[in-house]
């Protein structure tokens, strides 16, 4: 066999119902040229132009090495020299670049000419103009053909590039020594060393654009705290009250040994806030966090989703595929609403915590898995495991350290902190102006329990930036269950206030509310409206409210 002999039709084998390409007798893809220039432009972006040729010139060698080894068996050739000339051919049939006629052996005096080369061609279009020599795949791909026929170390360098603006890309291939100490930087592309080192600078790089992002979210951070000033806020976690820094304290302590932990309380009461505070505080905080809603998914999807499945383990599985245990791995696993998983699941998921393996959906071997597991629930396990409804072991296995986060009507000192944070948020996304609330808006979100906790809170104050008409949310822009709130009496042994104080109190309050009506007042407090006036000329404030309502009514004309 000459190189000049060779010819599609000999290398190419086609099994278009099998789906395998053979080429020179080894498995090849049919790959496209923008994909590999988008390739190209991809890893020079993220990890730099140094990195991205250490890569290309490495995987091009391997490339070539490969391709000669399997031409050295398929074919019989006249001599080693038309096995080493075959190269050039070998790539042009591969339309990877079209040789200058005369000019194709890269280790002759005067090199090899290369026309229409797919990688100055991608480099153009994806990067522009090149500084130096750009066709790094295509380098690689010859040294490494050239160095396994023959059986010495041969480097193909190019010094001119249809990516520079030259007519043609020239390349010369040389040893090592005869290169000398004059293209040693380009040599050391080669070395794989150098690539650990590109993608360590290149691993520098993404560490420095994550400190910039870092920076970013803490001035975003800045502009949300600066509506709740000297408000200890944790990473995203206000605490401001006894309860809740008690709560903050003891999961900063926890986060630091590897143990599980059980986060309970109502819905809504930022739970999962509390997740992430253990994460992000712990020595996995550079791991991945994972939050699964385990009320959310049905008992058979859960265990694919948790633990993975293996191809055709059911209907739909049409690929391996790993779960979020896997995922995890060396981070935070949070099981968000553990009480609501079935029984037979809670069987699976104890064995996981015991023996730290999981076995994928139709699989029969266990893979060893390194994750810390949060679990959340708004139910009592404890009354669960006494109805059978949740098993103990598992309950136990989970409660390793207990978090109840108290809900928001118990921490009133945290409302008016979360509530100028949560506005200030809604109107950075908004792009409202709103600086903050007016004092009686202030006051009614003290007033009211909150039932959904945060999330209500957090809820109220998106509605109230969507419909607020000044620079500030009012009474008006508040939900009408929030408007309408009283608050609960509290009574401690050094100030317990008459009943006719009480009373005088709350007459005037909803007497405030209703804009000064003293109609739709007496209506409410179910007594009449000459009983409502008595009281009211009795407080000394008979007149005050109907002066009110005139200047309202002629400063509305």
């Amino acid at each position: 066999m000459h190189a000049g002999d060779l010819h599609h039709e000999e290398l190419l084998e086609l099994d278009p119902e099998g789906g395998v390409i053979r080429f020179a007798g080894q498995r090849a893809l049919l790959i496209d040229a923008v994909a590999m220039g988008i390739l190209r432009q991809y890893l020079v972006d993220n990890f730099g132009l140094t990195a991205a040729r250490a890569v290309l010139s490495q995987f091009g060698f391997a490339h070539g090495w490969r391709m000669a080894g399997a031409l050295g068996k398929e074919l019989a050739w006249a001599s080693p020299e038309e096995w080493r000339r075959a190269g050039p051919r070998i790539h042009t049939l591969g339309g990877l670049f079209h040789c200058q006629p005369g000019a194709e052996d890269p280790l002759s005096k005067n090199g090899a000419m290369l026309l229409a080369s797919y990688e100055a061609e991608q480099h153009l279009l994806h990067l522009g103009p090149a500084d130096s020599p750009a066709c790094w795949t295509i380098c690689g791909l010859m040294s490494g053909y050239l160095s396994h026929t023959t059986g010495k170390e041969i480097y193909v360098l190019e010094d001119r590039c249809l990516g520079q603006g030259f007519a043609v890309c020239h390349l010369l291939g040389r040893t090592r020594e005869e290169w000398g100490h004059e293209r040693a930087a380009e040599l050391s592309f080669f070395d794989s060393r150098r690539l650990a080192e590109c993608l360590d600078v290149s691993l520098r790089r993404v560490t420095e654009s994550l400190k910039a992002a870092e920076e970013k979210l803490r001035a975003h951070r800045h502009v949300l705290v600066r509506a709740a000033r000297n408000v200890d806020e944790p990473l995203g976690v206000i605490a401001q009250s006894a309860r809740m820094q008690r709560v903050v304290s003891l999961a900063r302590r926890v986060a630091k040994v590897d143990a599980t932990l059980l986060i309970t309380g109502e819905s809504g009461v930022g739970k999962e806030r509390i997740a992430r505070l253990v994460h992000d505080e712990s020595p996995r905080a550079a791991g991945p966090f994972i939050a699964v809603n385990c009320g959310a998914i049905t008992e058979t999807l859960l265990e694919s989703e948790l633990f993975g499945h293996r191809r055709g383990a059911f209907t739909g599985a049409a690929s391996d595929r790993p779960g979020l245990f896997e995922a995890a791995n060396h981070g935070t696993l949070l099981l968000d609403e553990i009480g609501e998983i079935s029984v037979g699941m809670q069987v699976k998921l104890l064995r996981v915590l015991q023996e730290r393996e999981i076995r994928r959906v139709g699989e029969n071997h266990s893979r060893t898995i390194n994750v810390r597991v949060l679990a959340t629930t708004n139910r009592d396990l404890a009354h669960g495991v006494a109805d059978g409804a949740f098993r103990q072991d598992l309950y136990y296995r989970l409660k390793v350290v207990e978090l109840f986060v108290p809900p928001l009507r118990d921490r009133r000192d945290d409302i008016l902190p979360l509530a100028r944070v949560l506005l200030a948020d809604a109107a950075l996304r908004m792009g409202r102006k709103i600086s903050g609330l007016v004092p009686r808006a202030a006051d009614q979100l003290l007033r009211y329990a909150w039932p959904g906790n945060v999330r209500e809170l957090e809820n109220a104050m998106e509605r109230a930036v969507a419909l607020a008409r000044g620079r500030r949310v009012d009474l008006p822009d508040l939900p009408e269950e929030v408007r309408q709130a009283f608050p609960k009496p509290v009574v401690s042994g050094q100030s317990v206030q008459p009943l006719s104080e009480v009373e005088k109190e709350y007459t005037l309050a909803v007497l405030e509310l209703n804009g000064g009506n003293q109609t739709r007042t007496a209506e409410q407090l179910r007594i009449g409206a000459a009983t409502l006036y008595r009281k009211l000329k009795k407080y000394g404030v008979i007149g005050q409210f109907a002066m009110q309502r005139k200047k309202a009514t002629s400063g509305s004309t």
